[in-house]
């Protein structure tokens, strides 16, 4: 049986409003997701796809329910509890690449886990032999001393993608939880093809547990299962086969 890596249960945030109101971004959502499964959130702006995101990655808070990430409880968490367990067990990427211009390629990727190796077990010569592996599987061994605006969009959001699994290569666990806000937002459609088809392939070769936010059919089509929003609630559960249907 497949261990379920992400699971939220009756998980709402609610955002306040003047005079005692309140906007439901999430309302009431309840899902599971497998180990290694390469989830879709798709719904139009201000679906609440985003806002699950952050609520699945302990970047935002519930205001009820329980998100699980590994069998933890996110739910009570210190903020520095919460930092810690992001840079042991979560990747994030969004559709801005989030890259220091000041830094290369390789120091954008090193830069979250060199203040934190200690905390993570991670010894100096386990995190050169990672980070070798990890240029070279992304195809960045050659661009590592570029400065971000020397690289492309697509070469952007790769070293975005290698910063987020570091630890993942470093550690040799594999089967890091990598969340995606629209990573092809910014891309052309070749771009965008070429890092839907990687995320694929990280997800069949690594285990990777992928949830990736999108509002592109051409993205979710590269998914295993898209979770439908609207008005912060799930409407709709595709799994692989009603995926070609996409629009």
């Amino acid at each position: 049986m497949v261990e379920n890596h992400v699971v939220l249960e009756d998980v709402r945030k609610v955002y306040r409003t003047g005079e005692g109101g309140g906007v439901n971004a999430v309302d009431g959502v309840s899902l599971a997701v497998p180990r290694g499964q390469f989830l879709g959130i798709m719904g139009q702006s201000g679906s609440g796809k985003s806002t699950l995101l952050h609520l699945i990655g302990g970047l935002l808070s519930v205001s009820s329910g329980c998100v699980i990430i590994g069998g933890t409880c996110l739910d009570g968490m210190s903020d520095s509890a919460l930092t810690l367990f992001r840079r042991r067990h979560i990747g994030i990427v969004f559709q801005a690449f989030n890259l220091i211009p000041t830094l290369t390629a390789e120091e954008n990727i090193l830069l979250p886990i060199l203040a934190g190796h200690r905390e993570a077990g991670v010894s100096r010569s386990a995190l050169h032999d990672g980070l070798e592996a990890l240029l070279d599987r992304l195809g960045l061994t050659k661009r590592r001393g570029h400065y971000p605006e020397m690289l492309s969009g697509g070469e952007q959001q790769r070293v975005a993608i290698a910063r987020a699994l570091l630890l993942d290569y470093v550690t040799e666990t594999q089967g890091t939880l990598l969340l995606a806000d629209e990573p092809t937002g910014n891309l052309d459609s070749g771009n965008g093809e070429t890092i839907c088809r990687l995320l694929r392939d990280l997800c069949t070769e690594r285990g990777h547990t992928m949830v990736v936010v999108t509002h592109e059919a051409s993205v979710a089509r590269w998914t295993d299962r898209v979770i439908q929003l609207k008005d912060g609630k799930v409407v709709g559960d595709l799994g692989a086969s009603e995926l070609e249907g996409l629009g």
